[in-house]
């Protein structure tokens, strides 16, 4: 996300600068065929647990393995939910800290829209849900599941229904995404620890300042950071403090700002390499031995009469899009800052009916709040997964309204006329763009010139005399 600011005027949701948008596409791009694997591993869940196969899912889901003297031998969907969704928030963590440290989070004037937009994005859809609950009887515990927002999967609609949205958007959409994470992130640390083992927890709290060392001193190697990030983890999660706040934690410590003669940070490098993993292979795997779930139409009208599932499903829809467009509203309103001149208010409401989409999040919070009770677990797997549904035909029918002015702004973005590999929009004030443009036009113009000349000289012969 991106602003232009001025002495009076800050402009919400303006063009980036280059080197943001270069990283945005890059990071986009990773999390637009993620995302795409996700969907197709959140199919294959479904068809897999509503077919005659079902039993082996069951028994491949449940099936344990691991170190039982070091306290992990854990189930396959263990694993996947513990284990795999570390890297996704190793990944999360990096984000974080390049956001505050070199992104848009790094102006306090320009993070207050992401900022507030992402906590009422959050506060709103978990107010939704108690009051649902409150009304119906329901049980509170599940407050959190329809704060989070799946990026990958938002994007993942996106690259199906094929809207171009500007950059601005999709920057928008990423930044709200990463302070979502670190929101979620906090959540599951503060209200979803039962209880603390002080000595594992001291444990990897020392391993973390080894690692931390380690980085400051410059040392390379993954053969030494993996092991240790290893043992951070199997103490992390032995301490009951769950094992995925390791790897946001190793994320914050990376430097994300490029030293003299760098041309990406150590961060950003370590990201380039970790992301495919966690998009490609971490997160769908994740969801294939989640999103399993039994799926009949008794089940699917029992989302709707439930209070819990019936609190999520109008958390992640009416929630998700309220919190987010009204955040952004309220920040705009009171910064004094005018929406880009290429958008109107609609299109935030479009983006923000989009980051209704919560997934992959929204899963683990629902494993860890009902843990106790299985049956109400799938029941609300169920009701995510109808949820986003929901969120993502509302999103798809009001980008497609926009598309056209999407796609004219997306082109206007990629326009490379003088083949330099900047896009020209960028350019406008650089001299020698014009000049190379001009010697553009001038060889343009000859060549229609001689054309001319040639089919003037054509046209002659033919009306010559017999």
């Amino acid at each position: 996300m991106a602003t232009t600011p001025s002495a009076n005027n800050r402009k919400l949701l303006g063009r980036l600068s280059l080197p943001e948008r270069n990283f945005v596409a890059d990071a986009l791009r990773t999390e637009t065929v993620g995302g795409v694997l996700l969907l197709v591993a959140a199919v294959a869940a479904l068809v897999w647990a509503n077919t005659p196969l079902r039993d082996s899912y069951a028994s491949v889901s449940q099936f344990h393995l691991g170190p039982s003297a070091l306290g992990l031998n854990l189930s396959v969907q263990h694993w996947a939910a513990d284990g795999l969704l570390a890297v996704f928030f190793f990944v999360a963590g990096i984000e974080l800290k390049r956001e505050l440290v070199a992104g848009e989070l790094r102006d306090p004037k320009a993070a207050i829209l992401p900022v507030v937009a992402a906590v009422c994005g959050m506060a709103v859809p978990a107010l939704v849900y108690t009051l649902t609950n409150a009304i119906g009887g329901g049980s509170l515990v599940g407050w959190a599941v329809p704060t989070a927002t799946d990026i990958a999967f938002a994007l993942a609609v996106l690259a199906v229904i094929g809207t171009s949205l500007p950059s601005s958007l999709r920057a928008f959409l990423l930044t709200l995404a990463v302070v979502d994470d670190l929101f979620a992130i906090l959540i599951i640390a503060i209200f979803f620890t039962d209880h603390i083992d002080f000595g594992a927890l001291g444990g990897a709290v020392v391993g973390l300042g080894v690692f931390w060392v380690l980085l400051r001193k410059g040392v390379r190697g993954w053969y030494v950071y993996v092991p240790l990030a290893l043992v951070i983890w199997g103490l992390m999660y032995n301490s009951g403090v769950h094992a995925t706040i390791s790897g946001v934690a190793m994320g914050l410590m990376l430097r994300c700002h490029p030293h003299e003669g760098e041309e990406h940070s150590p961060g950003e490098h370590i990201e380039h390499l970790v992301r495919p993993l966690s998009a490609g292979l971490a997160v769908p795997l994740f969801a294939l031995f989640s999103a399993g779930v039994v799926v009949s139409g008794g089940a699917i009208g029992d989302v709707f009469t439930r209070p819990e599932t019936l609190g999520v499903v109008l958390g992640l829809v009416v929630g998700k899009a309220v919190g987010i467009f009204g955040g952004t509203w309220l920040a705009a309103r009171f910064t004094r800052a005018s929406l880009s001149e290429d958008l109107v208010w609609p299109d935030v409401f479009a983006v923000a009916s989009l980051a209704g989409i919560g997934f992959t999040v929204s899963l683990l919070i629902d494993e860890l709040a009902f843990k106790n009770d299985p049956v109400l677990t799938d029941e609300v797997k169920a009701a995510v997964l109808i949820g986003s549904l929901i969120a993502a035909v509302l999103a798809t029918a009001l980008l497609k309204v926009r598309n056209a002015k999407y796609r004219a702004l997306y082109e206007a973005e990629e326009l490379d006329e003088d083949s330099d590999g900047i896009p020209d929009i960028y350019e406008q004030n650089n001299p020698a763009y014009h000049l190379r443009m001009a010697e553009i036009h001038e060889r343009k113009a000859a060549e229609h010139r001689r054309l001319a000349e040639v089919a003037g000289g054509a046209s002659e012969e033919n009306h010559g005399p017999a």
